[in-house]
């Protein structure tokens, strides 16, 4: 009896070293509501949105201890819209992300896979776009820096820095897996410094596009992918400028005062190579009537875009936030409108996992009626250059 006894503990305690060397954890996050828009298309609309702020995402992160400090890890993402139930991403199964590495505890971690860029990963949690504060519907027009990551990269190779009291960096490539090595490739790099209630932060994104047999029209109509040499490349089914090349960068700066925080964010996008390019007509909603997206009028095209952001937990369980971005721009061909996007919410928990939100958002396009409010995240730009959306939503993280 004894030795049964002896035998069943010490294999309850193997069975638990043997657990605690790896695990994989499920997680997700449900964002959902209704939203009321005073002009998409040239109609009020009442609608029931998914993922206005962040959105609903399911996956798994897994991890296997190696010895040494070095661990096996991994993370399956898939984005999917509640309101209907289809996958986002183009219907891709993990389309958030989709990754394998090694991390160290003394060098940091490389992955491989469909992954972030250093933008994303550095810069967007300083802006309001890029946190639960502000999210999808908070992004800078067209969200032209991807700080709302409307754009994710395939084939892609990262570094990331282990914490050095406070300074963390990091880089990405993501290759064309073509013979035309330069064409759908893209890479980034990006760091952040934290000092008490100091954090600045700084990235870097370049994307040399396949234009080369690129179908305009179509991909204005219907925000398609561009295919061609490059369609197995860096970024296939999902993208926001037809271009040659784009160059985005940025720095930005948070500090805490007790419960409030402020911030600045400073961000630029070059085009060139854009003649006879534009904007998706998934991103921009409108242009002139014959191909729903906004067309280049030069070779080049540029975004500035200067967003100062604040929030204030009331108490532990309310808190408020909003943000002012001006964003100045230039289409080319004397297409230079001006965009001034305001984002306000209040936000509510019911517990850690769950929380209620009232969020408001509007922006005013100076100049050049070509171009009309279009407030990221709606199915269809204003017909006037104001556009208001507000929202009544619900989140629930598991």
């Amino acid at each position: 009896m004894k030795k049964t006894l002896l035998v069943a503990a010490l294999a309850g305690v193997f069975a638990t070293a043997a657990h605690a060397q790896s695990s994989v954890t499920l997680y997700g996050l449900i964002d959902a509501g209704i939203t009321y828009t005073n002009n998409q298309n040239g109609h009020s609309a009442w609608q029931e949105k998914s993922g206005t702020v962040n959105g609903s995402r399911w996956g798994l992160r897994g991890a296997e201890d190696l010895g040494g400090g070095l661990k096996a890890i991994f993370t399956l993402e898939n984005g999917f819209n509640i309101a209907n139930g289809t996958s986002g991403q183009s219907s891709r199964m993990f389309g958030r992300q989709a990754f394998v590495g090694l991390a160290s505890d003394q060098f940091g971690a490389v992955t491989l896979g469909r992954q972030y860029d250093s933008v994303v990963d550095y810069l967007a949690p300083l802006s309001n776009t890029g946190t639960q504060y502000g999210g999808t519907i908070a992004a800078h027009p067209f969200d032209n820096d991807n700080l709302n990551n409307s754009i994710r990269f395939n084939n892609t190779i990262k570094y990331s820095s282990i914490n050095y009291s406070g300074f963390k960096f990091g880089g990405t490539y993501s290759f064309s897996n073509s013979t035309q090595f330069a064409n759908n490739r893209a890479y980034s790099f990006g760091a952040t410094y934290n000092y008490g209630p100091l954090n600045v932060a700084a990235g870097y994104l370049q994307l040399n596009n396949d234009v080369a047999s690129a179908s305009f029209a179509n991909n204005l109509t219907n925000g398609s992918s561009f295919t061609g040499s490059g369609g197995a490349g860096a970024q296939t089914g999902e993208w926001t400028f037809l271009a040659g090349r784009q160059r985005t960068f940025g720095a930005g700066l948070n500090y805490a005062f007790g419960p409030a925080t402020a911030g600045f964010v400073y961000t630029q996008t070059n085009l060139s190579d854009a003649a006879g390019g534009g904007i998706s007509g998934t991103q921009s909603g409108r242009g002139n009537a014959t191909n729903g997206g906004v067309a280049f009028g030069a070779n080049s095209a540029r975004f500035q875009n200067f967003e100062g952001n604040v929030r204030y937990a009331l108490t532990p369980a309310l808190s408020l936030a909003g943000a002012y971005t001006y964003t100045r721009a230039n289409l080319g061909g004397g297409v230079n409108p001006n965009f001034n996007t305001v984002s306000l919410q209040s936000d509510y928990l019911l517990s850690k996992r769950t929380d209620v939100y009232l969020q408001g958002n509007w922006q005013h396009v100076s100049s050049n009626s070509e171009v009309g409010a279009y407030l990221n995240g709606l199915s269809s730009a204003s017909t006037t250059q104001n556009q208001i959306a507000v929202t009544v939503g619900m989140r629930h993280r598991f």
